[in-house]
């Protein structure tokens, strides 16, 4: 199953009417296909341009290793030099923490990633939930 464009862009609306509803700052939100290619992006008139880097390497991370952003951020406490060493094979672009959140099908077959940046890392998390539910899909922070 691909995430369709449309799928991506509902994830995106309501991701970022989430943060506007709870009064976070303003978001970014990226939703990457299964072999970690960008879907989708938008970025709320207020946050940083510099903000697409974060949310793509939350999702990054997330999707070519399979590893939702609280793990990696779980992993990264427990073995940094594994950490180290993945960022280091994808040429930095990992940030493992939450607001990277994995995306799966019924079966559980990894379709992609979602990466939310602009707040604390677990609000970001929570916006991208509400996306991913509304989209339909699976999620897992």
């Amino acid at each position: 199953m691909a995430i369709s464009l449309r799928k991506a862009r509902t994830i995106i609306r309501k991701s970022l009417e989430k943060g506007r509803d709870m009064g976070l700052k303003p978001l970014s939100v990226v939703v990457l296909d299964a072999g970690g290619h960008v879907q989708a992006f938008e970025r709320e008139t207020g946050a940083a341009p510099g903000r697409f880097a974060i949310a793509h390497g939350k999702a990054y991370g997330a999707v070519m290793l399979g590893m939702a952003g609280t793990a990696q951020m779980k992993r990264a406490e427990d073995q940094a030099y594994f950490m180290a060493a993945v960022n280091g094979v994808y040429g930095g672009q990992v940030i493992p923490v939450p607001g990277g959140v994995l995306l799966r099908d019924k079966k559980g077959a990894v379709i992609g990633a979602v990466g939310v940046t602009g707040d604390t890392s677990d609000n970001d998390a929570v916006a991208a939930m509400a996306g991913i539910d509304a989209a339909g899909l699976i999620g897992e922070i």
